[in-house]
């Protein structure tokens, strides 16, 4: 993978964390967050996907590197859901 595709992949799960987060209304950070929450969330909406047996709908092919767009985006959704969700307790509990 080169050095252009890693920028590429790094924007695309940018945008996908930040999708994720404004559909559950948190925000955990910055960019490098957002990158980090798309990145976690194209692997947990990938594990919803195979557990349930349900199809991958886009898929954008990065340097040989499959990266599903919308199970990203669902996965993203997932993750800050359960970030706001642990955040919530921490300062509950304070």
């Amino acid at each position: 993978m080169s050095l252009l595709q890693l920028i590429l992949l790094l924007v695309i799960a940018a945008i996908c964390g930040s999708l994720g987060q404004a559909l559950i209304g948190y925000s955990a950070g910055g960019c490098l967050v957002s990158i980090i929450v798309g990145i976690i969330g194209a692997y947990i909406g990938m594990w919803v996907a195979n557990e349930f047996n349900l199809p991958v709908f886009y898929t954008l092919n990065i340097g040989g590197k499959p990266f599903p767009i919308i199970w990203s985006i669902i996965g993203s959704a997932i993750f800050a859901a359960i970030l706001a969700l642990i955040n919530r307790l921490i300062r509950g509990n304070r």
